[in-house]
């Protein structure tokens, strides 16, 4: 928990893709939820930012299938992250609206699945973005999402 208090603090100090760069380069120790989850930042531009998901037993539903909460929630990380390296130092970020498609089934053997994100439109107050969930091997749809952020100056 300490490190994870520490990482928000030092990045408030960087601007959003720099802190997501100190991410992956391991220079901050990466979320909880990362962990809790399993997925991991791979890469980060302005406007953009792309997550790699293992679905694992971990992850299933009374039904057998991955929750739909799985897919969401990597959307949502590469929603926000995409938003975040847009931002200058000091400034955050929430969400206000979340819309999340899933367009066919996960399970486990589906294998690692890509969550990639990017901001279609970054202003003062708002910025909005459109994300994919596709599976690694061969890039399947698996769901897509989008998302209105409220910018807090």
């Amino acid at each position: 928990m300490i490190a994870a208090l520490h990482a928000v603090e030092r990045g408030r100090e960087l601007s959003g893709l720099e802190q997501m760069r100190a991410l992956i380069a391991g220079e901050i120790p990466p979320p909880p939820i990362a962990e809790l989850m399993g997925f991991t930042l791979v890469s980060v531009d302005e406007g953009h930012a792309l997550f790699r998901g293992e679905p694992g037993e971990q992850h299933l539903n009374p039904l057998g299938s991955v929750h739909g909460g799985f897919a969401a929630t990597l959307l949502d990380s590469a929603l926000g992250c995409a938003v975040h390296t847009t931002l200058p130092a000091g400034i955050g970020y929430t969400t206000l609206e979340l819309s999340v498609n899933l367009v066919r089934g996960i399970t486990p053997a589906t294998g690692p699945v890509l969550a990639e994100g990017h901001v279609l439109h970054a202003g003062r107050r708002t910025a909005t973005a459109e994300a994919r969930l596709t599976a690694e091997d061969g890039g399947a749809l698996l769901a897509h999402a989008k998302t209105t952020c409220l910018i807090l100056r």
